[in-house]
């Protein structure tokens, strides 16, 4: 049964005749009388009782005359719904972000996004970037902050790129040093995040370049937590520059890690394949401005 139809059906009970109902809606009295016979030989039964230029409801029309109503309302709503999401008036917005950095990269474009499209749900998950990747796959999120690299059935949009910086209490024997590597900490107990976060890859993947074996004594998910852990002397710690700096004080010291592959590059990634609501692709737009690219 098509809604135009029903449209026809319903304009012409209200104008009590086919040919009122014909100049609303700027068509022919003959197209409006086919559309009402193709709507009776669908149902079956006469929805209308003809009288000279007139016609009345019959009781099978009252019926597809009350249905038709909500069907059209429903279609109304439905265009309405639709309209507003093309126009970010309403949405959903599903993000996934890594704890490390977020506040810095992300907290700024998530309030300028939120001030743009004030009618937009945003849908917060926090995880390391591993499991995010994970669940990015699964489609249950539309965006996630990746380390780079990554695997290809992903797009990305580049957003910081920082070397990593070893965190020692001043009084360890290579606190002094303005650069270290992985096999000059080879007898220094590691601090590294839980599992699922990408940076922990990173850096146990180096060590097994350099034939280095950490002897890592604990794990922590609160970056505040691990560079108060170095600073304790209880091993050393590794964030990036730009993180790593706003967390330094004493007895705290900072060192440049000088290890290839090591940097911390953190990207915006969606699955290649998928289908970016309008609510997406204006987070898209905004972290291309805010970021570059």
């Amino acid at each position: 049964m098509e809604l135009k139809a029903l449209r026809v059906f319903v304009e012409v009970v209200r104008q009590g005749g086919f040919s009122k109902a014909a100049k609303v809606l700027f068509s022919t009295q003959s197209t409006v009388s086919k559309a009402i016979r193709q709507l009776e030989d669908e149902t079956g039964v006469p929805l209308l009782d003809r009288i000279g230029h007139g016609s009345t409801l019959t009781a099978a029309g009252e019926i597809v005359y009350r249905r038709a109503l909500r069907l059209l309302a429903e279609r109304d709503d439905l265009k309405a719904e639709l309209a507003d999401l093309r126009g970010l008036r309403r949405g959903v917005l599903r993000l996934g972000l890594p704890p490390i950095g977020a506040s810095s990269l992300y907290a700024p474009v998530l309030a300028l996004y939120r001030q743009h499209y004030p009618g937009i749900e945003i849908r917060l998950v926090e995880h390391g970037s591993d499991r995010l990747m994970e669940i990015l796959q699964a489609g249950e999120i539309d965006f996630a902050g990746l380390l780079l690299p990554i695997a290809g059935e992903f797009e990305w949009q580049a957003v910081r790129r920082e070397p990593l910086l070893a965190l020692l209490r001043d009084d360890h024997p290579l606190a002094r040093r303005p650069v270290v590597t992985l096999k000059d900490l080879e007898h220094t107990p590691f601090i590294l995040f839980g599992s699922g976060f990408a940076l922990n890859r990173i850096l146990l993947d180096a060590c097994q370049r350099r034939g280095v074996t950490p002897n890592v004594v604990i794990r922590s998910i609160q970056i505040d937590f691990i560079a108060e852990l170095a600073g304790a002397g209880l091993g050393v710690a590794f964030l990036p520059r730009m993180i790593a700096h706003q967390l330094a004080h004493p007895p705290i010291r900072l060192i440049a890690l000088d290890e290839p592959e090591t940097d911390w590059n953190m990207a915006m990634a969606w699955r290649r394949s998928a289908y970016l609501p309008p609510a997406a692709e204006a987070w898209l737009a905004l972290l291309r401005a805010v970021h570059g690219g």
